[in-house]
């Protein structure tokens, strides 16, 4: 008799562990899951490639840094192999974006590629810090590209030759400031270098240079020489009154709302209030 008591004491103090148990995990399960930047309450994991524009490196450094920190779990990887072979690279397949510092071509978007803006920024016209001249016309600086003009003097300034520095065939910032001035396969260079870095560094060393780069990237190794008498400042591009500007496109295989998850919540978060303050902080222009 007593054995039996005992084993069934065993029973209900087992049943009524077994209770406490579910009860317990019943009380976990009826709390709300965090929120994580997934929106479908997971954490974002995985990589994102993206290739192309040289200009556009201090943008997607800038970007690629604070995505990150937001979304631990994502790794974003950049290649910077001028406009027309990222491009290439994401009609291919070999990466998730195509970084163009220019509009895309007509070929490009029919075998694919899809245009999506995500700043705008001007090209700054830089020369060498002894140069006097201050301001060019359009046609001044058509004039200087195409080897009309070949001396200083004959802008007003010392008697001394120009160095007409250029960007390499391909870079998308080379091929809207030849657009824009209406001087595709015109332009006389003496150097053809491969990177925004590299025409900063040239025009600074060089006495008589001139050159282009994108307009966040001018320091105070250089001056940026005005365009018809209108500075190359943020304000005058957005009031239009600026020639030299161009687009920054990340472009997509396809419509955004075709890509995959982490590519969306790339272009998610670049027109969120934090992605519009990377934009501005790196000194480009909020498209409208």
């Amino acid at each position: 008799m007593k054995r039996k008591f005992m084993k069934t004491a065993a029973v209900c103090m087992a049943a009524m562990m077994m209770l406490g148990s579910l009860a317990a995990c019943g009380g976990s399960e009826s709390e709300a899951p965090e929120e994580t930047a997934g929106g479908n309450g997971t954490e974002l994991t995985g990589n994102i490639s993206l290739a192309g524009s040289t200009s556009m490196e201090k943008l997607c450094e800038a970007m690629s840094e604070s995505f990150m920190q937001a979304n631990p779990g994502v790794t974003v990887t950049v290649e910077y192999t001028g406009s027309s072979a990222g491009i290439e690279s994401l009609v291919q397949g070999s990466v998730d974006i195509g970084n163009a510092s220019r509009g895309l071509e007509d070929g490009e978007k029919e075998s694919g590629a899809v245009e999506n803006i995500v700043a705008i920024d001007g090209i700054a016209v830089i020369l060498e810090k002894s140069n006097e001249v201050a301001d060019l016309t359009t046609e001044q600086l058509t004039d200087i590209y195409t080897g009309k003009v070949t001396n200083w003097k004959e802008l007003g300034g010392k008697d001394e030759a120009i160095v007409v520095i250029g960007r390499e065939a391909g870079s998308g910032t080379r091929g809207a400031f030849e657009e824009l001035l209406e001087v595709e396969d015109a332009c006389n260079y003496a150097q053809e270098l491969d990177s925004t870095g590299a025409v900063l560094a040239k025009v600074a060393s060089t006495p008589g240079s001139i050159g282009y780069v994108s307009l966040d990237a001018v320091d105070d190794t250089v001056t940026s020489a005005s365009l018809d008498g209108v500075a190359a400042t943020e304000e005058n591009i957005t009031a239009g009154e600026y020639k030299l500007s161009r687009p920054f496109v990340m472009a997509t295989k396809g419509e955004i709302a075709e890509q995959n998850e982490l590519v969306q919540a790339w272009f998610s978060y670049i027109e969120s209030e934090e992605g519009q303050n990377v934009i501005s902080k790196v000194g480009l222009i909020l498209p409208q």
